[in-house]
């Protein structure tokens, strides 16, 4: 079944045309991976199909009764929401009735009467007849694997990668038939992109997405869509057949080009030696030859060669000399102590918030170690290429922004390369070098960012982050370019595929403030974990779903209790269990009912898998729930 066609889209920003004549048809159960190098549309698409942006010209048809759910980049938040609130904050009916009932929970909670009683029982009402507490079930589940398990915790006072998380929580629960998501897997760590991965795999509905992440689009996507110089080409397949199928594309497209030119020239020769007469036969042969040169050209893509110098690195590069950090209570880094040499390339990795970007920062210099110290070579030039962008001024132009670094380089040969040319080789053309960085997208302000720091000719480079919001044809240059670095490379990035062919070892954050150290790259590193059955610190206390308890308690020094919300869920909880594992063993009894009946038999699958997982998340809630009763019983003794 078609969802949406989209016929002959044009848009275009100034005298910048993003999408010309693009046509595209979106079917019932089609994951589509969007792909591109930055500032061809991408999420200018995304936002004319999700209707949050118009286009210049053509049709959408959309069929009837579509739901669209659309996630951006940079989601709008209620500061004063909290993130139940949040995530039931949609346009769908379901998701105001939910949103209606948790406003007037969260009102009864603070101030009893018998009004706002009144108005929640007919609200449960409501939601029993429509059958939406699976919904709401769905939510807290969802947000509990995003790492999130304080519901009632205020949305002003969650970091920028939690309020993200929030905003995914909810795009994934709301019904929907089309559900679209600009770069999901930006600052999530592996592990959640792990629990994404397969929550979308598993969902029914169609998927329509921009992601730099390579593994994700080989795991989930069945179609990809790739943005060309206004062109649209689409693959059906994952990422690997789209890599293949491309391949023949440029082929093709090289074959036709150079048959063009032999043409051209054999037409040009005869021009050359003038027509014998004006005759019809005559007169047809110069319209080819006119139509031949004026014919468009399908050039192969740009190559971002960026194969720069390094200057050169001494023996004594840095030494780590059992460094420790901690911001408050919270313990980052305990007792690090490691010495770099010349061929290191470290991938950092663990969950956010562990202090990943902090060891960036301390070994770059702009933060000091609590205890311990650090020593660098005399010969060690540190490039960091880190999150923080705030040093772009919007009205420098681009140019200017680069030559702030080095008007030019020198390539690994000695040959020195210019600033202007240096741009042009990262897909900077003659008019965007003087382009102001405000009116740069996201992408491209990262890739002249990334251009920058190579400029100054690092030995050792310091990479936060580095994959988000960089397009994949420049991480494919950025780690091509790496390949041939005579130098260190320390990397954080939760992008496994950059991890895989960058690194050859793995810092990993381990309990609080723990590093380990691993030979090999991240799926080595997986491996071995996988091998040697280790559950975390971290792990432990994610599967508790066990608050903070300075979230919990109340500011005004009153007892401990629970909410409204908490009491008549560990009321319930004992029989929601029961109910789920009866459940699940009628499933288990079904299958063999309807082991011929395929279709059937999936339906069967597909609910047990649903029920199984909503079990283990009653669990989760089980225990905080019995912990924090435990607490309660204590604080009155």
């Amino acid at each position: 079944m078609n969802l949406m066609t989209l016929e002959n889209i044009c848009k275009s920003y100034s005298e910048k045309t993003l999408l010309e004549n693009i046509s595209l048809g979106i079917n019932e159960g089609e994951k589509i991976g969007i792909i591109g190098v930055n500032g061809t549309g991408k999420s200018t698409l995304l936002k004319i199909i999700a209707g949050a942006e118009t286009c210049d010209s053509g049709n959408i048809i959309k069929a009837n009764r579509v739901r669209i759910e659309y996630l951006p980049q940079n989601p709008d938040y209620d500061e004063d929401f909290t993130v139940l609130q949040q995530v039931f904050k949609g346009t769908s009916p379901e998701m105001k009735l939910l949103l209606e009932y948790q406003e007037t929970l969260d009102c009864l909670t603070k101030d009893f009467n018998d009004n706002l009683n009144n108005k929640l029982i007919s609200l449960q009402e409501k939601i029993d007849a429509l059958n939406l507490w699976d919904l709401e079930s769905e939510a807290k589940m969802v947000l509990t694997k995003l790492g999130l398990t304080n519901f009632n915790q205020k949305i002003k006072e969650l970091s920028g990668g939690q309020r993200k998380r929030v905003s995914l929580a909810s795009a994934l629960i709301t019904p929907c038939e089309l559900l679209i998501l600009d770069e999901p897997t930006n600052h999530l760590d592996n592990d959640t992109i792990d629990y994404l991965e397969e929550y979308l795999n598993n969902r029914r509905g169609s998927l329509l997405m921009i992601t730099h992440d390579r593994y994700f689009l080989d795991r989930v996507s069945n179609r990809i869509i790739e943005l060309d110089k206004g062109r649209l080409f689409s693959y059906d397949g994952n990422y690997s057949v789209f890599l293949e199928k491309k391949m023949e594309r440029l082929a093709l497209e090289a074959s036709m080009e150079e048959k063009r030119q032999n043409l051209m020239r054999t037409e040009l020769a005869w021009v050359r030696r003038g027509a014998k007469a004006r005759t019809t036969k005559q007169k047809a042969r110069l319209q080819r030859f006119d139509e031949l040169t004026s014919q468009e050209t399908f050039a192969t893509d740009e190559k971002m060669d960026i194969s720069v110098g390094s200057t050169r690195l001494g023996n004594k590069i840095i030494e780590i000399h059992n460094i420790s950090k901690s911001f408050g209570d919270k313990v980052l880094i305990k007792d690090l102590d490691y010495t770099l040499a010349r061929t290191d390339r470290i991938g950092i990795i663990g969950k956010n918030g562990m202090g990943k970007s902090t060891l960036i920062n301390i070994l770059n210099g702009s933060i000091s170690p609590d205890s311990g110290h650090i020593e660098t070579g005399e010969t060690v030039k540190i490039g960091c290429f880190n999150q923080d962008d705030s040093h772009m001024h919007n009205e420098m132009r681009a140019i200017d922004y680069v030559k702030e670094a080095s008007d030019y380089i020198e390539t690994a040969d000695g040959t020195k390369i210019s600033a202007s040319q240096m741009c042009e080789r990262f897909l900077f053309n003659s008019t965007m070098q003087y382009t102001h960085i405000g009116n740069l997208s996201g992408g491209e302000r990262r890739r002249l960012h990334l251009l920058r720091t190579l400029m100054t000719a690092p030995n050792v480079l310091l990479l936060d982050e580095p994959t988000n919001d960089l397009d994949i044809e420049t991480l494919n240059r950025l780690e091509d370019y790496l390949d041939e670095f005579r130098g260190v490379v320390i990397t954080v990035s939760h992008d496994r595929y950059f991890l895989d062919r960058i690194c050859n070892k793995i810092f990993a954050y381990e309990g609080i403030g723990n590093i380990n150290i691993y030979t090999g790259n991240y799926s080595d590193y997986q491996i071995y974990r996988e091998i040697q059955g280790i559950e975390f610190e971290e792990d432990k206390k994610e599967k508790s779903a066990t608050p903070t308890p300075k979230k919990e308690k109340p500011k005004n020094d009153k007892k401990l209790k629970f909410t409204y919300n908490e009491q008549r869920e560990f009321e319930t909880i004992d029989k929601d269990i029961e109910k789920l594992e009866i459940k699940i063993e009628e499933l288990d009894a079904s299958t063999s009912k309807y082991a011929t009946d395929f279709t059937k038999l999936q339906e069967i699958l597909d609910s047990k898998a649903k029920a199984e997982s909503e079990l283990e998340y009653k669990y989760e809630r089980w225990e905080y729930l019995n912990n924090l009763a435990e607490e309660i019983a204590n604080s009155k003794n």
